[in-house]
C-alpha cells in the first residue's frame, strides 16, 4: 500500500512538473539521444552482437547527421558508461528539449524474430509488448537503491503504471507521428521488416515531459538481422533513416525561438481575431447553432483559390475505424489518412486559417481532443501550416 502511494505521489509531482511547455525558448530545436544500456549493463547479447555497443554507434550517428543539419544535440552517454535509467529522462527535461529518442536492440530467445518496431508510451495487454517493456525496465535492478528510487514501481507489475497514458496526454500525438515517420522510413527506405508503432510502459518514456520515443532497431538474436545491425553500413542507414525522420518532424512542428507548430503561432494576427470582444455582438445577430457539433464551412479565401486546406488532427493510432461519430466523441465530418503505419484522424476542414485556429480546434478540445492541433495541406498533400501561411 505505502508503494502505491508513493507511486501517486510521484505521478501527480510529475504532472505539475509537465505543465510547463517543453522547449520553450530554445533558440534552436534540442533532441537528445539516448543510447540505450552502457557499462555494466549490455543489454541483448547473442552471436557475439552486444546491444549497448550497437545503440551507441547508431546514437552517435544520428547526433552527427543532426549536428550538421544545425540541431542540437544532447546526449545521455557518449561512451561506455552505465547511465541510471532515472536519469536518462532527467537530461532530457532538464535540457527542455523538444524530442526525446531513446535507441535500442531487440532479443528474443528463439532467435527467429526480426524487424523494426517503435513504442511510444502507453499501457498495454499485448503480450510482445508488455515483454519488451518488462525487459527495457528490468535494468532499474542493476542500480544500488533501485528500492527507493523506484519505491512502488514493480517492472513486472503493469498495474503499477496505470495513469502513465493520462501523462503524456498532450505528447502522444506528436510522438507517435514521430515514431509513425521512423517506422515509415524503416520500411520504405531500407526495407526492414516493419513491426509497426506500438504502445508499452516503459518508464523512460514515462518520465519524459516532451514527445518521446523508443526505438528497437531490431532483433540481435536473428543473426542476419543482427549481422546488419552490427556492421558499419547497417549503423549507417539505420541512424540516416531515423535523423531523416527527425528532421522531417522539425520541419513540420518546430517553428524559429523554440515554438511547437501544432498550437501556438503567436506572431499570426487571425488567430486574435477570431474571438475579438467587438465580434460577440455581430455573433448574437446571427441564428442559433445547430445543437450538433457542425466544424466550420470553407469561405471564399485566399486558402481556396491556392488548395490550401486547414484541418485539426485530433488523434493517431494503429486502428482502422469506422468515421462515425460514435467512435469520436459525437464529432462529424472526420477523415484519416492511412497512407503510414500510423492513422491520422482528423476534424473538419476549412480554407480559413483563422477558423481552424478559432472553431474547429475549440469544438475539438471541448470535445475532450486536448492535444488536438491544426494541420494543413495543399492539393491532398501534407504541409506544414508555416509552408501554407506562406502561400496565402
Amino acid at each position: 500500500m505505502t508503494g502505491n502511494m508513493n507511486l501517486k505521489l510521484a505521478f501527480f509531482t510529475f504532472i505539475i512538473f509537465c505543465g510547463t511547455s517543453f522547449g520553450q525558448g530554445n533558440p534552436k530545436f534540442k533532441v537528445v539521444l539516448d543510447a540505450g544500456h552502457g557499462g555494466k549493463d549490455y543489454g541483448a547479447i547473442y552471436h557475439g552482437f552486444i546491444e549497448k555497443n550497437i545503440a551507441l554507434n547508431v546514437a552517435l550517428k544520428v547526433g552527427k547527421i543532426l549536428e550538421d543539419q544545425n540541431v542540437q544535440v544532447v546526449y545521455t552517454r557518449k561512451t561506455d558508461v552505465f547511465i541510471e535509467l532515472t536519469e536518462r529522462p532527467n537530461i532530457a527535461n532538464k535540457a527542455d528539449a523538444n524530442l526525446f529518442v531513446s535507441i535500442h536492440c531487440n532479443g528474443e530467445i528463439k532467435k527467429v524474430a526480426f524487424g523494426t518496431e517503435t513504442f511510444v508510451i502507453g499501457p498495454t495487454k499485448n503480450a510482445s509488448n508488455l515483454a519488451v517493456a518488462k525487459l527495457e525496465n528490468s535494468v532499474i535492478i542493476l542500480e544500488n537503491d533501485y528500492k527507493q528510487k523506484y519505491s512502488g514501481f514493480d517492472p513486472n507489475a503493469p498495474e503499477t503504471i496505470i495513469g502513465i497514458a493520462i501523462q503524456q496526454e498532450e505528447n502522444i500525438n506528436l510522438s507517435i507521428d514521430l515514431a509513425s515517420k521512423v517506422q515509415d522510413n524503416f520500411t520504405n527506405g531500407l526495407k526492414r521488416k516493419n513491426r509497426s508503432v506500438k504502445q508499452a510502459p516503459f518508464w523512460v518514456l514515462h518520465k519524459t515531459a516532451m514527445p518521446s520515443i523508443l526505438i528497437e532497431l531490431g532483433f540481435v538474436s536473428y543473426q542476419p538481422e543482427g549481422e546488419y545491425l552490427n556492421s558499419e553500413s547497417g549503423q549507417n542507414e539505420m541512424a540516416q533513416a531515423i535523423a531523416k525522420s527527425i528532421l522531417s518532424y522539425k520541419k513540420e512542428y518546430f517553428t524559429a525561438g523554440g515554438n511547437i507548430n501544432y498550437d501556438k503561432d503567436d506572431n499570426k494576427e487571425p488567430v486574435a481575431a477570431v474571438n475579438t470582444p467587438a465580434e460577440k455582438p455581430k455573433a448574437a445577430e446571427t441564428k442559433p447553432k445547430p445543437a450538433e457539433t457542425k466544424p466550420a464551412e470553407s469561405k471564399p479565401t485566399a486558402g481556396a483559390a491556392t488548395g490550401i486546406v486547414f484541418k485539426v488532427q485530433i488523434s493517431a493510432s494503429s486502428k482502422d475505424l469506422p468515421l462515425t461519430p460514435s467512435n469520436f466523441k459525437g464529432l462529424t465530418s472526420i477523415t484519416k489518412d492511412s497512407s503510414t503505419s500510423v492513422i491520422k484522424y482528423f476534424y473538419g476542414a476549412t480554407n480559413d486559417y483563422a477558423a481552424a485556429r478559432g472553431e474547429l480546434l475549440e469544438e475539438a478540445k471541448a470535445k475532450g481532443y486536448t492535444s488536438a492541433f491544426v494541420v494543413a495541406f495543399k492539393d491532398g498533400k501534407k504541409i506544414t501550416v508555416q509552408e501554407a501561411l506562406n502561400k496565402l
